[in-house]
């Protein structure tokens, strides 16, 4: 059987290569562009406070819109920071969660429906404690009081989210770079480009250690005063869900019958991640990022296995298919400094 390959729609494809539909939007990209520029303005200048947390604040987030891989540089933050004598805190939004008027902390095993799919991984794959809330300040107080060991928070996502202060700044990027260079809606980007020249780091997730999935339009991108990096996702042992039992990911290569399934921004990146490890799915089912798992998506593929993200594995636990492994990735870099500077950085940046 053929593996089915998803289809970009026309305006991904225009957002990356731009088009008739990218020009038509230009100018509302350009309301977009005065919007983002007034907001930084306003809190550059003091004239909208931005709250200052007594510990350094970490920021991983991206100016694409979507995933890029900002969950695994969180993940690894966290545990280099750790293994440097830190004691990382997590603060999160908590996409597609109502956490409700006061921000939600928890650590350990957390229930994706009561904290979101990404803060419930990165508690479990860390230990560290998380807090979520849309307002990032808000989540960053809930976190010092429950945690008052915190030393550092680590944001997942935020870069945008100017209300919470911040002194290391890491942009997380993937092959689409900055795409075709626009801002909403007349491209992917959250920011201009040129805001990535202010940022402390920019990791280049490639993807697979061969370096595909370099950024095919990086002389699109302006020049860099970030530290750069190159990061990519190397797959462990799978993990069957019902049951916890593993099997090395190599056995599933050359099966019959097995197929892969990925909720995540670039459903792409995971099923090239299982190809670069030598398994060819029958069938992939890309599915919408966050995707809540209400009803199983699998009932329609005729497969003895199903290999997923660790990301959906944290919420298709419930369906109770035996049939679903976890394929769990490490992110790997280029820098093998890169958080030895981190702790560095924040040591001569930590708040008196």
């Amino acid at each position: 059987m053929s593996t089915p390959r998803s289809s970009p729609s026309l305006l991904a494809r225009q957002w990356q290569h731009g088009g008739w539909l990218s020009t038509l939007l230009s100018p509302l990209a350009a309301l977009t562009e005065w919007a983002v520029a007034r907001k930084r303005a306003a809190y550059l200048s003091g004239a909208k406070p931005s709250y200052r947390a007594p510990v350094p604040v970490v920021v991983v987030g991206n100016i694409y819109v979507g995933g890029t891989g900002k969950t695994p540089m969180v993940i690894a933050t966290v545990q280099g920071l750790r293994a440097r004598g830190f004691t990382p805190g997590v603060v999160s939004r908590g996409y597609g969660v109502k956490v409700g008027p006061q921000a939600r902390v928890g650590v350990g095993a957390l229930a994706a429906d009561r904290f979101g799919d990404e803060p419930a991984l990165i508690a479990r794959a860390t230990g560290a404690p998380v807090s979520v809330h849309p307002k990032r300040a808000l989540a960053a107080r809930a976190l010092l009081r429950a945690h008052p060991d915190v030393d550092v928070i680590v944001s997942d996502d935020g870069l945008q989210h100017l209300a919470l202060a911040r002194d290391v700044e890491i942009v997380v990027q993937d092959a689409r770079g900055v795409g075709n260079g626009r801002l909403l809606p007349a491209g992917p980007l959250r920011e201009p480009a040129q805001r990535l020249q202010d940022v402390d780091v920019l990791i280049t997730n490639i993807g697979t250690a061969d370096g595909a999935g370099e950024p095919a339009n990086a002389d699109a991108t302006p020049p860099l005063r970030p530290r750069p990096v190159r990061m990519w996702l190397e797959p462990g042992d799978a993990r069957h869900i019902e049951d916890g039992a593993t099997r090395a990911l190599s056995a599933f290569a050359g099966q019959p019958r097995v197929a892969a399934a990925a909720g995540i921004g670039n459903p792409d990146r995971f099923f090239s991640t299982l190809r670069a490890a030598g398994i060819e799915p029958d069938a992939t089912l890309p599915l919408p990022d966050h995707h809540d798992y209400a009803d199983s998506p699998f009932r329609g593929l005729t497969a003895d296995a199903i290999l997923v993200t660790s990301k959906d594995a944290i919420k298709c636990a419930a369906l109770h298919d035996a049939r679903l492994w976890e394929v769990p990735v490490q992110a790997a870099f280029s820098d093998p400094g890169l958080f030895d500077w981190l702790a560095q950085a924040l040591r001569d940046r930590a708040p008196a």
